[in-house]
């Protein structure tokens, strides 16, 4: 095009111009003859639909000041989902990789290496840390793919979109209420938590209902903030407090004589940690529930990938994010776990006795209550995002923008309040999630998507068909892990129910929960 330009004696001047960076670059050259702007676009790549950018006004009064002069750049970006992004409203693409790590990790860690201890003492070491390995290698992959799909299809927010995209209207209704019901559950379990860490501090100072009223306002009131850009810095802050509570409690099971709920031995008192447990189908299947449940933030990692500034990063932070997740999981799950053996607590920050109990939550209830915020922010958007989607008020503090959005985290933090009222058993709540809702958002989809994306590709070599059987592989062990383990999980809460092991809305101390929260834990 520049010789055919050059041949049609076009006096050239040119202005180079980077508007994008790799994997993605757009180099631009502007001519400027005596009456006429011509403008070659050369790109190594194609650019993102979702990321037009307006590079050159035509109508710039500058290009008459100098024929080679650039012309004047704007920061509009029209994006797949959330359409024209300017600066009258709300920017939904300013969230850094860095800040991408800090939300991926909290959505993760906060509540499922809680639960990691106990689940290991039903399994024993070695199942348990098997399972939790290749459930991690396996939700690793489909978060992996939450980027490999976006970025074919750049118009998907969430996972109903894909489920639309492979299925029809029928796959994204489907998809959308396991979506809702999954983050509504881990916020009502959120919430859960946060009312158990308010009476562990405050030795139970008022009824646990009342507990569980306030966490909900305060999940409200941190859950409205908008963009995940300005949730990233709370994200660090509440990973920092998680972790300093967990290690707290791992480096004082090690220094204590014995779990706070053990018996008084006649001698020196040791761990009854097994190598392998003997637990039945039931209990075994819930306990693969927790480990799902610790590994199931994939669902949200689309939300985040579509708000990301430069999505060609999403890689990256999963893999370091991922990498700390799993480090801390089997750090945590197998030094708790050993020092404490059946006497293990459910969350496990009580299994260090009274006094360090209530310092690891004074240290944890921050993170928690970022936790709660993330997983009660994510369902909102995306109820914000069906009602608004294509108006101009999604862009605009307008009344109506401001209404709904606040009405979606209302309606979310209040149906999540219901539920962490009614189902008030920790360890049981999260093998539910983990099992019913968590395996069919972090297994299933991610084995169609690779198929639906690859199926009709010429050239099927053995990488191809290696492919193919992995992800029919996650699609049946998924199916497996959620149809059995919701079966084990319900037999559990019903169990609980007849020993009178948590009454909806009780007032009681939910602090004290230990290993016999699962049958299986009796010691």
């Amino acid at each position: 095009m520049v010789n055919w330009l050059k041949g049609h004696g076009f006096p050239l001047t040119f202005t180079h111009i980077d508007l994008y960076t790799k994997p993605h670059p757009l180099i631009v050259y502007t001519t400027f003859p005596p009456s006429t702007l011509a403008t070659v676009v050369m790109s190594s790549d194609t650019v993102p639909p979702q990321e037009k950018k307006t590079a050159i006004d035509e109508n710039s009064s500058s290009l008459d000041k100098s024929p080679s002069q650039p012309a004047e750049s704007s920061d509009i970006i029209e994006d797949a989902v959330f359409g024209r992004v300017t600066g009258e409203g709300p920017n939904y693409r300013s969230l850094g990789w860095i800040a991408t790590i800090a939300l991926m990790t909290k959505t993760q860690i906060g509540l499922g290496v809680l639960s990691i201890p106990a689940s290991f003492d039903t399994l024993g070491i070695i199942p348990g840390i098997f399972c939790l390995c290749t459930i991690g290698i396996i939700t690793t992959w489909s978060s992996y793919m939450v980027g490999v799909f976006k970025r074919n299809h750049p118009e998907v927010y969430s996972i109903d979109d894909a489920g639309y995209k492979m299925w029809g209207k029928i796959g994204r209704e489907i998809l959308a209420v396991a979506f809702m019901l999954n983050w509504i559950f881990i916020s009502g379990s959120a919430m859960l938590g946060i009312s158990i860490g308010f009476n562990a501090v405050s030795q139970h100072a008022v009824c646990t209902a009342i507990f569980v009223a306030i966490a909900a306002l305060l999940t409200l009131a941190f859950a409205s903030i908008r963009t995940l850009s300005k949730i990233g810095f709370l994200a660090w802050i509440g990973l920092l407090c998680i972790m300093t509570a967990i290690f707290t409690v791992t480096i004082a099971v090690t220094l204590e004589k014995r779990p706070a709920v053990a018996p008084m031995p006649l001698v020196k008192w040791e761990s009854d940690w097994k190598l392998f447990g003997n637990p039945t189908a039931q209990q075994a299947f819930a306990a693969i529930g927790c480990h799902v449940f610790a590994f199931a933030g994939t669902p949200a990692f689309f939300s985040i990938v579509a708000e990301m500034r430069e999505p060609q990063f999403y890689t990256r932070a999963l893999l370091w994010s991922q990498a700390v997740v799993a480090t801390v999981y089997l750090v945590i799950g197998c030094i708790v776990y050993v020092y404490c053996g059946s006497y293990v607590a459910s969350p496990a920050l009580g299994s260090a006795g009274p006094v360090i109990k209530r310092i690891c939550y004074g240290f944890a209830l921050p993170g928690l209550l970022v936790t709660a915020m993330i997983v009660t922010h994510i369902p909102a958007k995306y109820i914000f995002l069906r009602i608004l989607r294509g108006s101009e008020h999604l862009h605009r503090n307008s009344l109506v923008h401001w209404g709904t959005w606040l009405g979606c985290t209302g309606g979310v933090t209040v149906t999540a309040y219901i539920i962490a009222s009614a189902i008030p058993i920790f360890g049981s709540l999260v093998s539910l999630i983990g099992s019913t809702f968590g395996t069919l958002l972090a297994f299933q989809p991610y084995g169609f998507m690779w198929l639906f994306d690859n199926w009709a590709r010429k050239d099927r070599g053995k990488r191809w068909k290696f492919m193919v059987g992995w992800s029919v592989f996650v699609i049946i062990v998924g199916t497996l892990i959620m149809f059995l383990g919701t079966w084990g999980t319900v037999l559990e809460i019903r169990e609980a129910g007849k020993h009178k092991m948590g009454v909806p809305w009780s007032c009681l101390d939910n602090s004290n929960q230990v290993a016999p929260d699962l049958p299986q834990h009796t010691g």
